[in-house]
């Protein structure tokens, strides 16, 4: 009964894992869209980058996008999902987070 108990403990801690990668890439996401309609277009990418990975735990590596277009920021950030200790070796897939915001205009 005693390796089943673990197994399923072990399965519940990973599925945390995945969840809360899913939360950090949203979070990063919606900082990355926020920061990069702060500056002006050319400095975007940059911005963009260094918000996301600003506030990421250091176990969690990923990287941003950032796309302009028709009055719009929008971000995704990928990050990879580790297994069982954050900070080691990490799934094959990675988890998106997406988010937008409207520019901002400066009088």
């Amino acid at each position: 009964m005693t390796p089943l108990i673990i197994l399923t403990l072990v399965l519940m801690w990973q599925f945390v894992l995945v969840g809360y990668t899913f939360t950090l890439a949203g979070n990063a996401a919606d900082e990355a869209a926020r920061a990069a309609t702060e500056v002006p277009l050319g400095q975007r990418a940059a911005a963009c980058q260094q918000a996301a990975t600003e506030h990421l735990p250091d176990a969690w590596t990923g990287q941003a996008d950032c796309q302009t277009g028709g009055g719009y920021v929008t971000a995704t950030v990928t990050l990879k999902v580790p297994v069982l200790f954050p900070g080691s070796i990490g799934f094959p897939f990675e988890v998106e987070g997406h988010a937008g915001t409207v520019e901002e205009v400066k009088d």
